[in-house]
């Protein structure tokens, strides 16, 4: 993800109810919806943060050094305790790995490191111990996704375009782990994404045109999704809460809505009667959308009232309602780096 004034990532919690801004002066924590701003844990208590991630609404938060002037190790997973009396009574886990850390995922009983060519997963947050370890093909962008309920890991494969499917529920320590793979592109990963109960993936190439959605059960390809005719690097791919929806952000500055479940609302081309066009005919298109900052990286996500929500590295917040005719409102919007601190 950019920068962009000072921003150096934005990740949602689990049930995308708060979200943690990584930021070369600290970390600052914002309530979703309606947008509030929580808490700032400053540079001299944490440095430049490269990557932080909140355990759904709890004091515990798991923070990786990066930026300008960071205080803590890029190779290094720190648990952090938000209500800890002081630096060193707030960092609960430190594990520190041979190679700089691209991502990292948590859950009430687990904890998952990504590195660039290796997917670490943990027990958590008791004396953590290793688990397993599963390699894939080069990750610089870190990309994996867990659904918080289903505990379905997903992150890419060996082969150039693939995902690996762990399931972390049925899966026992002592057993030899074999990712089941699906071969979702051609192209190399830019996106993927789990649904919460643990049921759907969707994911995208960086080609960025086509977003593909997997059935878990079948491992069977659902549907077919057209963000649009040219290339485009997505940034975010997210469900609804129900699964009824997908959510795609780009570096087009078009977040793009789409229905998953009753996929006769997504639009179909204009040219779908004329007989040429090829793919572009059978794909569906989006149902609706709204625009973002272009080139400004922003993560999106569903929220009540069939609303979505997209978060931007230029500090802008931005929701907008959308209903099953395409219709899509701004609902809010504001610029979340400008928010002081609450009580």
């Amino acid at each position: 993800m950019a920068e962009d004034r000072g921003v150096i990532n934005i990740c949602f919690n689990q049930d995308y109810s708060c979200f943690v801004c990584s930021t070369e002066s600290g970390i600052r924590i914002y309530n979703t919806d309606p947008l509030t701003h929580k808490l700032r844990i400053g540079a001299e208590n944490v440095g430049s943060i490269g990557y932080a991630e909140m355990l759904f609404r709890t004091n515990l938060l798991v923070i990786v050094g990066g930026g300008k002037i960071p205080k803590f190790d890029e190779k290094a997973v720190l648990v952090w305790d938000m209500k800890g009396k002081d630096e060193k009574e707030s960092i609960l886990m430190d594990i520190t790995f041979s190679q700089p850390v691209v991502g990292v995922k948590v859950l009430r009983d687990r904890l998952i490191v990504i590195l660039r060519n290796q997917v670490h997963v943990f027990s958590f947050p008791n004396e953590p111990q290793k688990l397993y370890t599963f390699s894939t093909g080069d990750n610089p962008k870190g990309l994996c996704s867990v659904s918080c309920y289903g505990k379905i890991l997903v992150f890419p494969g060996i082969k150039c375009g693939s995902v690996q499917i762990v399931d972390l529920e049925t899966t026992q320590p002592s057993q030899t782990v074999s990712p089941v793979t699906i071969n979702a592109h051609q192209n190399a990963l830019a996106c993927l994404t789990v649904d919460q109960k643990g049921t759907l993936i969707a994911t995208a190439s960086r080609k960025g045109t086509l977003i593909r959605v997997f059935d878990l059960l079948s491992k069977k390809l659902a549907v077919e999704l057209r963000r649009g005719a040219d290339p485009a690097m997505l940034y975010c791919l997210s469900f609804s809460p129900d699964s009824s929806f997908l959510c795609a952000s780009s570096d087009k500055g078009t977040v793009h809505i789409f229905a998953v479940k009753d996929t006769s609302l997504n639009k179909k081309s204009k040219f779908q009667k004329m007989g040429f066009l090829g793919p572009y005919v059978e794909s569906l298109w989006g149902l609706a959308s709204f625009t973002v900052p272009a080139e400004r990286a922003c993560v999106c996500a569903f929220s009540s009232n069939q609303s979505v929500i997209a978060v931007c590295v230029d500090g802008t917040f931005h929701k907008y309602v959308f209903n099953t005719d395409g219709n899509c409102n701004r609902e809010a919007y504001d610029v979340y780096l400008d928010m002081g601190d609450i009580d």
